[in-house]
């Protein structure tokens, strides 16, 4: 019997969980592939993709980085837009970093607020263990292509 399987009946595989950013941003270019499958170009449009993977990489690394490790990371189309939600282990909500006067090249402290930049909406969930943010990135509408004479 395979994992899922219940009396013959087979249930959802739970999503995986990312160990990188790379591999949260493959699981977001092919929601937005399919979600724009059929469209004029038959795919997201640049700035949409480009603005979903940065916030993606952002939301992932710092959960890595300053969370204790992504426990939790799912992508959904919703007729809002794209939310994208990352869990960690760290309760404490991002901050922005000030960088000491002087420094010629800071090192990090921009991811953050990008997400904030180009986020339409930000809800930071505080856990028991952890947090949970959501964000929704707006989507352009799209219909599919008109057919041909």
């Amino acid at each position: 019997m395979l994992s899922g399987d219940v009396a013959g009946e087979q249930r959802p595989a739970r999503p995986s969980v990312p160990t990188s950013a790379a591999a949260a941003r493959d699981q977001v270019e092919r929601l937005l592939e399919e979600h724009f499958r059929g469209t004029p170009r038959h795919g997201p449009p640049a700035v949409v993709l480009t603005d979903a993977l940065l916030v993606t990489s952002e939301l992932v690394t710092n959960a890595i980085r300053h969370g204790g490790g992504v426990t939790a990371f799912t992508a959904r189309v919703t007729g809002e837009g794209l939310v994208l939600t990352v869990r960690d282990r760290n309760p404490e909500a991002p901050a922005v970093r000030l960088h000491p006067e002087g420094q010629t090249f800071p090192v990090g402290g921009y991811g953050w607020p990008l997400v904030q930049r180009l986020a339409a909406r930000i809800h930071i969930a505080p856990l028991r263990e952890g947090k949970t943010i959501r964000v929704l990135l707006p989507l352009p509408p799209h219909s599919p292509p008109e057919p041909g004479p």
